[in-house]
């Protein structure tokens, strides 16, 4: 079988084979020299103008220049403490944090595609929505010092990812669109079941000064 001859082919046809070519000899050649993509841009506060951008960064909490997920974490414990537990019943706030997941899971999707990456770092409802669950579930009577100590925990278990949420993590890592926030939402979600047992074992065990 004989190769098509380059004179019949079309003079466009052909600078678009040619074109084609180089970038990919192009995309080789960095490749070949280790030269990474250039960072992503970093979303600044005129970012937060669009609602669904507003709750994924946590209303500016995960523009933290470092620990943005940390710092997340704390908004949504100052937040509980000082705007949610003292005015709401037990079954408004329940109600409160199960809603927080279907709206993360919209303004993830929303804010990742916007900003062109499968999980950035500065979307932090994830952390949020998960340790509201966490705060509801934990008994208000045991106290600050059970609250700090789910906090660490809630930290130690989304940053070193063991077992479940690194599984969870890496589940729909890539994917992109509705499943791609999905898994944005769900390590988390998997952290906070963890922090939860953890501090029930801690308390069965006597090892927390619960405030009963």
């Amino acid at each position: 079988m004989t190769e098509p001859d380059r004179n019949a082919e079309p003079p466009q046809r052909l600078e678009q084979l040619d074109r084609l070519r180089e970038l990919a000899r192009r995309r080789e050649s960095a490749r070949e020299a280790g030269n990474a993509p250039p960072p992503a841009a970093r979303p600044g506060w005129r970012f937060l103008r669009h609602p669904a951008h507003c709750i994924a960064l946590g209303f500016g909490s995960g523009l933290a220049p470092v620990a943005a997920g940390t710092a997340g974490t704390l908004w949504a414990w100052g937040v509980w403490a000082w705007l949610v537990a003292p005015w709401l019943p037990a079954p408004a706030q329940g109600a409160l944090a199960a809603a927080a997941l279907p709206l993360g899971w919209w303004a993830c999707t929303v804010t990742a595609r916007k900003l062109g990456q499968p999980d950035p770092r500065a979307i932090v409802w994830d952390e949020v929505a998960a340790f509201w669950l966490v705060l509801w579930l934990i008994p208000a009577a045991w106290g600050w010092a059970s609250q700090a100590v789910a906090f660490a925990l809630f930290r130690l278990f989304d940053a070193a990812k063991p077992g479940p949420v690194r599984w969870a993590d890496q589940l729909f890592h890539d994917r992109g669109g509705w499943l791609g926030a999905l898994g944005i939402m769900l390590d988390d979600l998997v952290a906070a079941a963890c922090t939860l047992l953890a501090v029930a074992l801690a308390a069965r065990a006597g090892w927390l000064p619960l405030h009963v």
